[in-house]
């Protein structure tokens, strides 16, 4: 019996909206970048977008959906320091509450990210 690759699919399509995002309305995601990077903020929100729809695109193509899974573990874990950061961020704001509750929720929740990915890359 095959594997279903619906999750795939959706892995894929989750990136690649959360890519397009990154062109559709920037100023968020150029909050997260660190003052300590070279450029602007919004030149790395521009290339994390284009890591992002990548990533989805190797998901999307079976022949590479098994390296795909597992950029899109690495990219989860190497976006989570940005999660803490706009967390953190919206705590020393005093940011309205809804808010600062998102910030806060969306931490534990990139593990299972990770998780969705190796699957992914497992189930390729």
């Amino acid at each position: 019996m095959a594997i279903s690759q619906r999750p795939a699919h959706f892995l894929a399509g989750l990136l690649a909206v959360g890519g397009l995002m990154h062109f559709v309305k920037p100023k968020p995601y150029d909050a997260q970048i660190p003052a300590s990077l070279p450029g602007s903020p919004r030149a790395w929100t521009y290339a994390s977008g284009v890591a992002e729809i990548g990533v989805a695109a190797a998901i999307a193509a079976p022949r590479t959906r098994r390296l795909g899974g597992l950029a899109a573990a690495w990219l989860f874990v190497g976006i989570f320091p940005a999660n803490v950061k706009m967390a953190v961020d919206a705590q020393r704001k005093q940011a309205p509450a809804k808010f600062r509750a998102i910030t806060l929720g969306r931490l534990p929740l990139q593990w299972p990210l990770v998780t969705w990915a190796l699957k992914v890359r497992d189930n390729a």
